[in-house]
């Protein structure tokens, strides 16, 4: 089970600022010139969820290699970097629209007490890594018998 954490008001206008910079980082706020690696970085849409034996991180990362891509555990921590690089398959230098987004993110996550970090498995494939962290011994559900 992941930790709780209390409530914390700076944190939500730390959020609320990241919303409105990511709202100016839209399109259709950009001047001619701009692109995604001059407005900013971009972040991978990710799920996570537990099952009975572990914690499932999923980050959608189209477009992207696994030799751009980088999971790290460091105290508690787990982090994921990587890089999606510019695609330059059109040679004309007037888009008619540019949404997709380039340049390096980083996404980190928490993990419980007590997780082996040689136990976690990540698995990328068609632009989606999964990543399991198995639940330490204490933590598994163990169902009981009822008499």
């Amino acid at each position: 089970m992941m930790n709780l954490m209390r409530w914390n008001p700076w944190r939500e206008m730390v959020t609320l600022q990241n919303r409105f910079n990511r709202l100016l980082d839209d399109p259709f706020f950009r001047t001619e010139g701009e692109n995604a690696e001059d407005v900013g970085t971009w972040y991978p849409a990710v799920d996570m969820f537990e099952n009975d034996d572990s914690f499932v991180i999923k980050a959608e990362l189209p477009g992207m290699e696994k030799k751009d891509i980088s999971v790290d555990v460091k105290d508690r921590v787990l982090t994921l970097t990587g890089e999606r690089n510019h695609d330059n398959e059109v040679k004309e230098k007037n888009y008619y629209r540019r949404e997709r987004s380039y340049g390096k993110f980083q996404r980190s996550f928490m993990l419980p007490a007590d997780v082996d970090p040689d136990k976690i498995k990540a698995d990328f494939k068609n632009g989606l890594l999964k990543i399991e962290v198995p639940k330490p011994e204490g933590q598994t559900p163990k169902q009981s018998t009822i008499h």
